[in-house]
């Protein structure tokens, strides 16, 4: 970490406060998620709120540090979905939340190992505003990695409900098959057409709703997508996405944009992946 948003632990006590339960981790393993984890304090919330209002300016002096950047994600040009990958590489609060130990210590119990960072996101949806992100699986994103050992953290910087756009999740579908990948930001329903009979009949979304600060995890198999944003307030969010150290990469071509070639069949880790937590180096 290079700031101060976020304290680091100095004793193994400190860390384990931040270990989940064996009943937080077994309802993971069983569903596919676990939500309602306290990820930031009120005063990291704003900090962040503030970054993020100036990072979605496509005038930022450090827009150019950004993987993607979507100033408009949805299909429809009337409703307006913000997406961008990168934010850690151009604030110091967005960098050092990466390393923040409530994050990291679940994370690792979760993916059972060390954590490699992969990339993060930014999403908002203004307003009354809000394109939908459709249903979808991560790793249909991410197939240029192998083995298949991701984890994602959804987490909230507004109140997140059913009426502002919070984040559904398809219980269970951790273990289905890898489904086709679609358009992010376009037909809410288009994964229908490739369910089998038996996944449509398990195709029971919950509501992740969140309060400002919260977070969920979910597996990179783990259908998930949110409606639009019908109310007088934005809904936004950031998410972190990492692997279990020992992932290699499955391509010979930039993992992601502006990022030096990992050859195919080589591990990913180093500057722009780079070990975010050991559980066998913490202070004993």
């Amino acid at each position: 970490m290079i700031g101060n948003l976020f304290p680091k632990p100095s004793t193994s006590e400190e860390w384990s406060t931040y270990r989940l339960s064996d009943e937080q981790v077994r309802f993971y393993r069983e569903h596919g998620y676990l939500a309602g984890v306290r990820m930031l304090s009120d005063g990291q919330v704003n900090a962040l709120r503030t970054d993020l209002q100036q990072l979605v300016d496509p005038e930022h002096p450090g827009h150019a540090l950004f993987y993607e950047f979507h100033s408009n994600e949805s299909a429809d040009p009337e409703n307006i979905l913000f997406h961008a990958l990168g934010a850690w590489r151009i604030t110091p609060d967005f960098h050092d939340l990466l390393w923040n130990p409530a994050f990291t210590v679940p994370a690792s119990q979760l993916l059972g190992g060390a954590v490699h960072f992969w990339h993060d996101q930014i999403f908002y949806k203004p307003a009354h505003h809000g394109g939908v992100v459709i249903w979808h699986q991560d790793y249909s994103y991410w197939t240029r990695t192998q083995p298949m050992a991701h984890l994602s953290c959804w987490i909230g910087l507004d109140d997140s409900t059913r009426d502002n756009g919070c984040v559904h999740y398809v219980p269970g579908s951790h273990r289905w098959n890898l489904l086709p990948r679609e358009d992010f930001a376009n037909d809410m329903d288009a994964i229908q057409a490739a369910l089998t009979p038996q996944q449509r009949r398990e195709f029971s979304p919950v509501a992740i709703e969140l309060k400002a600060g919260e977070c969920s995890f979910h597996h990179p198999l783990m259908v998930h997508g949110s409606f639009e944003n019908r109310t007088e307030r934005p809904r936004r969010a950031t998410v972190i996405n990492v692997f279990r150290d020992g992932v290699l990469s499955a391509s010979n071509e930039p993992l992601l944009k502006g990022v030096p070639i990992i050859p195919e069949g080589a591990r990913i880790e180093g500057q722009f992946f780079p070990l975010l937590y050991n559980p066998r180096l913490v202070v004993p």
